[in-house]
């Protein structure tokens, strides 16, 4: 069973899913940054492949990229280094997510087929068109057990949402604005509605909502409209602050949201 599915399965709600940007704050930072965030009981983990121009993302992954791509990050780094925090971290699920550029400049089918190998569970690639993905990624996704999260926001039609939810695995990936990542006090009811929304749409697949988390309230929110959430931003200023000190970064980030 996909550790996904496997998490999925023994938690209904309330799970956290954070994001960090591979080489940052350092090159050899990806396995003790896994490590630390499995140690303090993280659910799951995603791993995000540094790009020049990460159109969803806000100032803080951006920067987080731009440092990684100077440390000398690479894709094929990024996965053996991976492929070695797998030997310790037997269970949390490891999401990989990168844009579509790197992707196709490694190789469709490697890609997944190292992926494999390194132990990644699921992959987001919020620029890879539906009608790409159902072509060419899903049979990949189907052979190696590897599904593809799909993003939907507040403009994503209801067709499309459906689509999604019929033809992908994994979970659901609720982006909450139309905005890029970043942090934000509190959602407001235009937001709340549009989760209440697809609360309603009985979707076979669980949800997580992302963007904009990063104290309690938030998180709360995610919580009660969602399965769970996920943090990123957030997560990048905490490993800002402690550079050094990854255990620290992810006892701020746990402290911040109230768990």
């Amino acid at each position: 069973m996909n550790r996904i599915q496997s998490l999925f399965g023994k938690k209904q709600n309330n799970i956290l899913s954070v994001y960090f940007t591979a080489g940052f704050p350092t090159l050899d930072s990806t396995k003790p940054i896994i490590e630390a965030l499995s140690q303090e009981g993280i659910d799951m983990i995603e791993i995000g492949v540094p790009f020049s121009d990460p159109m969803a993302d806000g100032p803080a992954i951006q920067h987080s990229s731009t440092v990684a791509l100077r440390n000398g990050i690479t894709l094929p780094i990024l996965l053996e280094q991976v492929k070695e925090a797998r030997k310790s971290v037997a269970d949390v699920p490891f999401i990989l997510m990168g844009y579509l550029n790197p992707i196709l400049q490694y190789g469709i089918e490697n890609i997944f087929i190292k992926c494999k190998e390194a132990g990644i569970d699921g992959m987001i690639i919020p620029d890879l068109p539906f009608e790409e993905y159902m072509n060419v990624y899903k049979p990949l996704c189907d052979k190696y057990d590897i599904p593809m999260i799909m993003l939907i926001t507040p403009e994503t039609s209801e067709e499309r949402i459906k689509l999604i939810d019929e033809n992908c695995d994994g979970f659901i990936y609720m982006v909450s604005s139309a905005s890029t990542t970043g942090t934000k006090e509190k959602f407001n009811d235009e937001q709340t509605a549009y989760f209440k929304k697809i609360n309603g749409m009985n979707l076979n697949h669980r949800r997580l909502i992302g963007f904009g988390i990063s104290n309690k309230t938030t998180m709360t929110q995610a919580c009660e409209n969602a399965s769970g959430a996920i943090i990123g931003s957030f997560f990048i200023k905490c490993l800002e602050a402690h550079p050094e000190d990854f255990l620290a970064a992810v006892k701020q980030l746990k402290k911040a949201i109230g768990i």
